[in-house]
């Protein structure tokens, strides 16, 4: 469905499970999960069918950013993280949705980092899923290099430092599939997903060379959940230690994964769900 959130802008909503739950006389709220995808410029696809799981202990709420996928366009001034942050505050006072607890999945967790800096009070909880506070390049080149040898770090440090179509189509043949150290189970929708580049490259090419999230970390309210992957090359374990480190005690809580790449959902899925499902059932 797509949600009103401004005059002409709109965002596609997918909502699994219900709000409310019969338990005993009364009706009984489930928290309510609001998933914030990667990329930028890919769509929420790629959280589906895997958060099917947790839709017994929380209302899932998909969500394509604004501009992205099913969402209505954007002016490219808009592409910030900025507005993307604050679309969450936005989605939820259209759907009537308090105290949600958000899950921000690599680009989606610098939406959730910003999200966290401008709206402290608003989330109940977060989590913050292979993601980083920085571009942190001298961190990703190694890695890649580690796990897919020079052609593999000349390919990322190309991209990363001038995104465009042609640096992209080498970086997605080259390192992609350096990720994760488990081949998708199904395709982790990236046949599915709607894929808008444009976003991708004026982003990466853009704020994100200068970003720098951790100074907003200070003004965490809430219960803050950093997952990694020791084996991931874009988003590397040092920048997740760097989030856990900014995080104000005792909100921040870091779980870190030696088997998975980027997104410890797809590499070790099992143990991810679990240790998802004790953070949202957590008081």
């Amino acid at each position: 469905m797509l949600i009103t959130i401004a005059p002409g802008r709109q965002l596609y909503v997918d909502i699994e499970g219900p709000g409310l739950v019969p338990d005993g006389p009364a009706m009984r709220p489930k928290p309510t999960l609001i998933l914030l995808h990667g990329g930028p410029g890919f769509d929420h696809a790629a959280f589906k069918p895997a958060f099917s799981a947790l839709a017994d202990v929380a209302q899932v709420v998909y969500v394509d950013h604004r501009g992205h996928g099913r969402s209505s366009p954007c002016q490219p001034n808009e592409w910030t993280l900025d507005t993307f942050a604050d679309d969450v505050v936005r989605l939820c006072d259209a759907l009537g949705i308090s105290r949600p607890i958000v899950l921000g999945q690599s680009f989606g967790g610098m939406v959730a980092q910003r999200y966290l800096a401008r709206h402290p009070a608003h989330p109940a909880k977060v989590v913050l899923s292979s993601t980083s506070p920085t571009l942190a390049l001298d961190r990703k080149l190694p890695m890649f290099e580690r796990l897919g040898g020079a052609d593999a770090r000349e390919a990322a440090r190309a991209f990363w430092t001038q995104p465009n179509a042609d640096t992209w189509a080498r970086y997605d043949a080259l390192c992609m599939g350096l990720y994760n150290t488990r081949p998708p189970a199904n395709d982790d929708g990236r046949r599915r997903r709607i894929t808008r580049l444009e976003i991708l490259f004026a982003w990466a090419g853009g704020e994100m060379q200068t970003m720098n999230l951790l100074p907003g970390l200070a003004a965490v309210q809430c219960p803050v959940l950093v997952l990694a992957g020791d084996q991931d090359p874009v988003c590397p374990l040092a920048d997740a230690q760097d989030i856990a480190a900014a995080i104000p005690a005792p909100w921040g809580r870091l779980v870190r994964f030696a088997n998975a790449g980027h997104g410890s959902y797809r590499d070790e899925p099992e143990a991810t769900f679990a240790l998802l499902r004790e953070f949202i059932l957590s008081p």
